[in-house]
């Protein structure tokens, strides 16, 4: 796509590749983008980095669910910019212009996703594939007033794709209305396999400490009222483990498997790569096999504890991030204290492997601010479907 189609930097500026879809099917007519971590036969993955790009081949077939959005007959619209290995939370790639939020133009999009997001809510494509991590689809859905689902760990094959940390790593997408979100779900994740209904609605106000103030605990509270369950809130996060001993624990493992799998590349190839991505590429050298081995068994302790707390029938409701998108002109400084509170939230599904949606129903400070519901393991697709009653709650569906 070229740049006076692309107003907002989301595209990379590729030779074009005939990329073969079906002519009919549950997809016919809607165009989607690709983020340029995974493999679309004929162009080269490039991982955000033009170094990689340089050193690697062009893919020999698409990933499984590339190829799954094309056979549904989806028309591939182009490959996205992403964030350097797709290890950063605010679409700050210095290889690349940075992708502009067409919702709200001096602030951030949200990365690692951020092409895909700026693509889809400029309008330039109906869908956009992403991935999320530590919040790469959940982040940008909230800068950019999308819907946006980080997947069940697992539920979609994440073949084709450029790992970051393997057992964080998941298959997303963003959409800007409920139709075509669902259409795209019945693609990509079939039935779901949880079949309790959804009856009640739970809040953990620990988590809501993490609010970046009095304005976003309001329209948290004003967002929350749109969920049609019977609500609980707990005081205190009901689990063996503070918040800041979640966040730590997400951190070193999610730097330890980065590690593992970029280590030797970008140590020699240092002078390629931007200083944050590397710095936080090269952490993972430091979680000694005894740390992550207790961080391990912390994980699966939590993950026990949350699956537990929610049965089979809630959802936890929280704000997907603590407040709108950092203004562009916000200091380095800002930015760390920004993603570090972030993360203390979205660190939770993560952690647990759960699914949780980001849903488009709120604003502060006259941008974009998303509600979240984490589910049960499984309960994708219900977690869809309740964002449809909370949109049309919201006159937005």
């Amino acid at each position: 796509m070229n740049a006076t189609r692309d107003p907002y930097n989301a595209f990379l500026d590729l030779p074009p590749v005939e990329v073969p879809n079906a002519s009919a099917g549950p997809l016919a007519g809607f165009t989607v983008a690709v983020k340029d971590i995974f493999d679309v036969k004929g162009i080269t993955t490039g991982r955000g980095n033009p170094e990689w790009r340089g050193e690697a081949i062009p893919a020999l077939r698409n990933a499984s669910c590339v190829q799954a959005l094309l056979d549904a007959g989806a028309r591939f619209a182009g490959k996205t910019v992403t964030d350097e290995f797709a290890f950063s939370l605010f679409g700050q790639n210095v290889h690349f212009p940075f992708p502009v939020n067409p919702k709200a133009p001096d602030r951030y999009t949200g990365g690692s996703s951020c092409g895909s997001a700026a693509a889809v809510a400029g309008g330039l494509v109906d869908i956009a594939l992403g991935s999320d991590t530590g919040g790469s689809i959940r982040c940008p859905a909230s800068f950019c007033d999308l819907i946006g689902l980080r997947t069940t760990f697992g539920r979609i094959p994440i073949d084709g794709t450029m790992p970051l940390a393997e057992s964080f790593d998941t298959v997303g997408w963003f959409a800007r209305n409920i139709d075509v979100y669902e259409s795209v779900a019945w693609v990509l994740l079939g039935e779901d396999r949880h079949t309790t209904p959804i009856t009640r609605a739970v809040t953990l106000d620990g988590i809501a400490s993490f609010l970046a103030g009095p304005a976003e605990a309001a329209e948290l509270a004003r967002m929350r009222s749109l969920v049609s369950l019977p609500m609980t809130s707990h005081a205190t996060l009901p689990f063996s483990a503070r918040p800041d001993e979640l966040y730590g624990c997400f951190r070193k493992l999610q730097a330890v498997e980065a590690w593992r799998e970029h280590g030797e590349w970008v140590t020699r190839h240092d002078d390629a790569v931007a200083p944050g991505t590397l710095e936080r590429i090269r952490y993972g050298s430091t979680v000694t096999p005894e740390i992550e081995q207790a961080e391990r068994d912390r994980r699966e302790t939590f993950r026990a504890q949350f699956t537990s707390f929610l049965g089979g029938d809630a959802v936890l409701v929280l704000a997907t991030m603590p407040s709108a998108a950092p203004l562009r002109s916000d200091s380095a400084e800002a930015l760390q204290a920004y993603r570090e509170r972030a993360l203390h939230a979205l660190c939770l599904a993560g952690l647990a492997g759960l699914p949780q949606i980001s849903l488009p129903v709120g604003s502060v400070n006259g941008a974009p601010f998303g509600l979240s519901l984490v589910g049960p393991p499984n309960s994708d697709r219900a977690l869809i479907r309740l964002g449809r009653t909370i949109l049309s709650s919201a006159g937005q569906a």
